[in-house]
């Protein structure tokens, strides 16, 4: 028997047939990214191939300068004979799953992922493939998401009663997918919205590759006070307890994340309110999605990787775990995490990375 088609290395998850690397985390010559966040598209490649919604947030992350082929969703390209194709993940906007296939063998590569349509992000496709690498961050039964347009509508009554009662509205999620999925569902007949600057810088490279995001103002010292007491302001996690968030008092503070589901999650992360708002499939949607791509083995790469490989082992899978170092965004310390996730994970999401702002 020959060598699988894609392994595991120091580097990243390697092609030897093609001779590149899909989200490496080593620089190497000859990347193919799956999507935008950090843990996933890194600094220091040689060339890129990546899908073309994300190529302004991968100049605006990594460099303008940098080598970057893009593509579109089912557009195939051969790297030295291995055919690769990318299809929609509907994590955040421009992520794909990779499809690879070599000599009749098929691989899918699933990065992140969501089932749920966000109305942002291309809609999730399954693939199939005779082997299927997934990730599990949400791989226990206590995480089901209930309907996201409920708490969208959650999101808006709170701002709304905030503002009614003259009080600021900060709420935290990650910059990249999470920002753009709470903005384009708020209610802006409530009043204005207002972004951190690293959130700002992100939604004008998004604009630049032609998505459509609401009207927002960066937040400057020339915003005055008044502005902020009937409007929104979106923040990342790394914002919270900082000299920055103080100017906005009175305020209420609001926090979304999957983690969100977990008891005490709330009150660890000292918000007002809790969303359990998740870019990420829940405990159904992982099976949901494995189930549909009819592979026969599954490789779990970050999340709850050894209780869920047990569970798809029982379920008839050749499931198994890989040790990478996803999982983890760049603006937000592991402690900003609740403490069961910290515990269940072996102190960080993913088990490797010291950054954590991407799974919220």
């Amino acid at each position: 028997m020959g060598k699988p088609l894609l392994q595991f290395n120091d580097c990243g998850i390697y092609c030897a047939a093609g001779n590149f690397y899909i989200d490496p985390w080593k620089p190497v010559d000859d990347a193919v990214i799956t999507h935008a966040h950090s843990d996933h598209a890194r600094w220091g490649n040689k060339r890129y191939l990546a899908h073309h919604l994300s190529r302004e947030v991968l100049k605006y992350r990594l460099g303008t300068d940098i080598q970057l082929q893009t593509v579109e969703y089912g557009e195939r390209i051969q790297k030295n004979g291995v055919t690769i194709s990318f299809h929609p993940a509907g994590h955040i906007i421009g992520s794909a799953q990779v499809r690879v296939e070599h000599k009749g063998e098929v691989w899918v590569v699933s990065g992140d992922y969501k089932l749920e349509d966000d109305g942002l992000s291309t809609p999730f496709e399954p693939v199939k493939c005779h082997t299927f690498i997934s990730e599990c961050t949400f791989g226990m039964p206590v995480y089901k998401w209930k309907d996201p347009s409920l708490v969208h509508q959650d999101i808006n009554d709170w701002w709304r009663l905030n503002a009614s009662e003259g009080r600021a509205t900060v709420i935290a999620g990650y910059s990249l997918g999470k920002a753009q999925r709470i903005m384009h569902h708020l209610d802006l007949s409530i009043g204005n919205i207002f972004l951190h600057g690293v959130i700002a810088n992100t939604h004008e490279a998004l604009e630049r590759n032609g998505i459509k995001l609401p009207a927002a103002t960066r937040i400057t010292p020339e915003v005055s006070k008044d502005e902020f007491k009937t409007g929104i302001i979106i923040c990342p996690p790394s914002a919270l307890g900082s000299p920055w968030i103080k100017r906005f008092q009175p305020f209420a503070f609001g926090y979304c994340s999957g983690w969100m589901a977990l008891r005490g999650a709330k009150r660890r992360m000292a918000a007002d309110r809790g969303f359990v708002l998740s870019d990420h499939a829940d405990w159904d949607g992982l099976i949901k999605a494995i189930d549909a791509t009819g592979c026969e083995c599954v490789c779990l790469t970050h999340g709850y990787t050894a209780s869920f490989s047990r569970y798809l082992s029982e379920r008839g899978y050749n499931a198994h775990e890989a040790h990478t170092y996803y999982g983890g965004d760049e603006a937000t310390e592991e402690d900003e995490l609740p403490v069961e996730v910290l515990n269940e994970q072996g102190g960080v999401i993913g088990g490797t990375s010291n950054e954590s702002e991407e799974v919220l």
